[in-house]
């Protein structure tokens, strides 16, 4: 399995074709994508990355952590398992009606 490495600094208009290409020249690229807001559709300036090795992976990450794209430096790591979200839906106890 690939390793999958987070992009944060992004242009807001860098596709992911242009994120895998970025890539591309360290390696053999699994995937790419580039995170949206679901509401806007707009970029929110980071993605991930996932490289075919560990190897490709950290060479990739030597390479382009704090560089520059479109203007904007880029922060290049290991990405973090996704952490469980809490809060949302719920919270609706209480409510519903006494018998009179």
């Amino acid at each position: 399995m690939g390793s999958k490495i987070y992009v944060g600094g992004l242009p807001y208009s860098t596709t992911e074709q242009q994120l895998s290409d970025l890539f591309a020249a360290h390696g053999t690229v699994a995937s790419s994508r580039v995170i949206t807001d679901k509401f806007t559709g707009q970029s929110r300036g980071f993605g991930f990355v996932e490289m075919s090795s560990d190897a490709e992976a950290q060479v990739a990450i030597t390479a382009l952590n704090g560089t520059q794209l479109g203007g904007r430096t880029l922060t290049v790591n290991e990405a973090r398992p996704q952490e469980p979200r809490s809060g949302g839906g719920g919270g609706r106890g209480g409510f519903g009606g006494g018998r009179n």
